[in-house]
């Protein structure tokens, strides 16, 4: 249900009786313009920057069919917009044969009132109304807000401080309070500016362009269109949603003590995740691994005879697309042509902090199968059931790759690390039974990979890069088509004198109870961190929250049926279906829906024992107490263990929950 009128050099588009698309020669819509840019990585932390040296506004002249056509005094020839639906969607694909030009801006109609959300996965910003967000996957930084001291140190160390909008997994898409999505399908570098309060704009290093537009009458409808276009994600086994999945390492040994300590505990583990089943190695962030893919057996004697004989659990492990220089994978790829190359046709290696890695080549066919065939032969063979499959973001802008240039390939190049990972489980036969988790993303990962998780948080409280950052997280993403989200309970970065204590651990693990997968991660400096076996009477309390966990499957099931079916987030913020709700839109509630009936408010300040919320429209049933609430603002107890939970009168698991409150109280 799309219009097109048009004017003295004017030109309107509404989708659903919105005007979204406004081009006048007053008010244009459509700009090309020059620019150069300057793009550094070190690490993963990118400086990116533009010097424009032209922007010209085009003149609409009329239509040809579903052809906009379009001029300027500058151009040479004509700028052809074409409009199309498709499958209900609305798909404007944009282009010139003037090679001069390589910039595009072009502007969507905004209102006062407006709020946005998406981008792929914010840490910062639920609303990303009135801030710049540039689309480049990246390392999220240490601390992520120039305003903190963790911040200015991480910087001042290696230019890894990170700023609200750098993360792994960023996505050139938003949703409107309005209930429009506009979805760009390029993967050159973007950028998606709300600054203006009469336009939204989308600034691409491109002139040719491909954007989406949809419109449904609420939030669920718009999810399930986005989510249709880009892909979902299977349903998740029963055992990723049981217990909690055991971050452990050091070797055999320590393993299955720590494994065995933590079910003596009374702990529900679904799964054992060994990290470092290649190897580690000591650097000055702390613990690493050895980037070469293949059993250790002096570290880990006898693991795969372990696996074998524990059929109730599932062992996971660890990979990323990089292989460190001296390796036997290295030496492989090397010998074979797989890495990544150069501008003088060498192969491309870089500092991953302390050590040089090749990347290996994804876009060559070649390369990408065999790969493939390491994860099935060295993780699948070995019996894992499921592996971190991290990085994805250090192609470098400058790199040669058999299918395009870095700078081409760069937001892409997540995505298909997660279809590498995707076909391997696939041609193994265990789609449905294997789980692989990404910290990197991009548009289309949702079609490929099963989960995804936040990254390395630090071990705090803070808002940017603490336990706030990653309900943000979760949100943002799964407004953006991906709805299955997980993080590491407690944290991951120990830097700076951060240390994770007891309290933040099992607060984290709270919020990850009411999430669909509860895990561990030890941190980059697992001596300085508590942890989950650290005592007996952190083993008692953690593993409650794993059998209240377990507890929560049959309605885990259903939020997890749901989004492979529809594309329903699990996780989905309280405007979710009140987008007019100011209120509900306002970061700093900290406070999500769980599927349809539960409503979570985790406790994301230290020392708190009672916790301040909002409740949207409808009527709610505290878990803990079975007090009834109203809409509205309201305070309730929150002791250790206790997390602010309400679920909706006469829901349809009314009986599930009486159950759970009454056996975990």
């Amino acid at each position: 249900m799309f219009s097109v009128k048009t004017g003295s050099n004017s030109l309107i588009l509404s989708l659903d009786g919105r005007e979204l698309l406004v081009h006048t020669p007053e008010e244009p819509a459509f700009f090309l313009g020059r620019g150069e840019e300057t793009i550094r990585m070190y690490r993963g932390n990118f400086d990116v920057s533009d010097r424009v040296s032209e922007r010209v506004a085009l003149r609409f002249t009329g239509m040809e069919g579903d052809t906009a056509v379009f001029s300027s005094c500058e151009l040479s020839g004509d700028y052809r917009l074409r409009i199309s639906e498709d499958n209900g969607v609305l798909r404007l694909r944009g282009s010139t044969e003037d090679k001069r030009f390589n910039r595009l801006w072009l502007r969507l109609r905004a209102e006062e009132d407006e709020h946005v959300t998406g981008g792929g996965e914010q840490f910062s910003c639920l609303d990303l109304r009135g801030k710049l967000f540039p689309i480049w996957t990246r390392e999220q930084g240490v601390g992520r807000n120039k305003l903190t001291e963790i911040t200015r140190l991480a910087d001042a160390s290696d230019g890894g401080g990170g700023d609200y909008h750098t993360t792994f997994f960023p996505q050139p898409t938003f949703l409107s309070s309005r209930l429009y999505f506009a979805h760009l399908e390029n993967y050159e570098y973007c950028e998606l500016d709300f600054r203006d309060a009469r336009f939204h704009e989308i600034a691409l290093w491109s002139t040719a362009f491909s954007l989406v537009l949809g419109a449904a009458e609420c939030f669920r409808g718009l999810v399930e269109k986005l989510s249709a276009l880009l892909g979902r994600q299977p349903a998740l086994p029963d055992w990723a949603m049981r217990g909690i999945w055991l971050g452990a390492q050091g070797g055999t040994a320590r393993v299955t003590e720590l494994y065995e300590r933590c079910r003596a505990g009374g702990m529900d583990v679904s799964a054992v995740w060994i990290q470092d089943w290649e190897g580690k190695r000591v650097t000055s962030f702390g613990k690493r691994l050895q980037w070469d893919w293949r059993w250790n057996r002096e570290m880990y004697p006898g693991l795969d005879g372990v696996i074998a004989s524990d059929p109730e659990t599932r062992w996971m492990g660890y990979i990323n697309p990089y292989l460190v220089e001296g390796g036997v994978l290295f030496a492989e790829a090397k010998e074979k042509g797989f890495f990544v190359k150069n501008a003088a046709g060498e192969d491309y290696l870089f500092d991953f902090g302390e050590y040089d890695c090749g990347v290996v080549d994804l876009t060559m066919p070649a390369a990408f199968e065999w790969y493939k065939n390491v994860i099935k032969n060295n993780l699948i063979g070995l019996g894992f059931r499921g592996w971190m499959a991290d990085f994805g973001e250090y192609l470098p802008a400058d790199a040669v790759c058999f299918g395009g240039s870095g700078l081409q390939m760069h937001n892409a190049w997540p995505m298909l690390w997660a279809k590498c990972n995707r076909e391997a489980v696939e041609e193994a036969g265990l789609l449905g039974d294997c789980v692989f988790y990404m910290r990197a993303g991009a548009a289309g990962s949702q079609q490929y990979s099963t989960l995804t998780w936040a990254g390395d948080q630090c071990v705090d409280w803070s808002d940017d890069d603490g336990l706030p950052s990653v309900i943000t997280a979760a949100l943002t993403v799964g407004m953006s088509g991906f709805g299955l989200h997980c993080s590491d309970a407690g944290g991951y970065t120990t830097l700076f004198g951060l240390k994770r204590s007891e309290e933040l651990l099992l607060r984290w693990l709270e919020f990850a109870c009411f999430t669909p997968v509860m895990r561990t991660h030890e941190g980059n400096r697992p001596d300085d961190n508590v942890q989950l076996y650290s005592s007996g009477e952190i083993i008692e309390k953690a593993a409650r929250l794993t059998r209240l966990h377990t507890a929560l499957l049959p309605y885990m099931k259903e939020c997890v049926r749901l989004n492979t079916e529809t594309g329903l987030p699990v996780m989905r913020p309280l405007f979710f279906e009140a987008p007019d709700d100011a209120r509900a839109w306002e970061r700093d509630l900290y406070s999500y829906f769980l599927g349809e009936e539960l409503l979570v408010a985790p406790v994301v300040k230290p020392g708190e024992s009672e916790r301040a919320l909002y409740l949207p429209a409808d009527e709610w049933i505290h878990l803990w107490s079975g007090e009834g609430y109203g809409a509205g603002e309201c305070s309730v107890a929150a002791p250790m263990g206790f997390p602010p939970v309400f679920y909706r009168r006469g829901c349809a698991h009314e009986a599930l929950f009486r159950r759970l409150a009454k056996e975990f109280s």
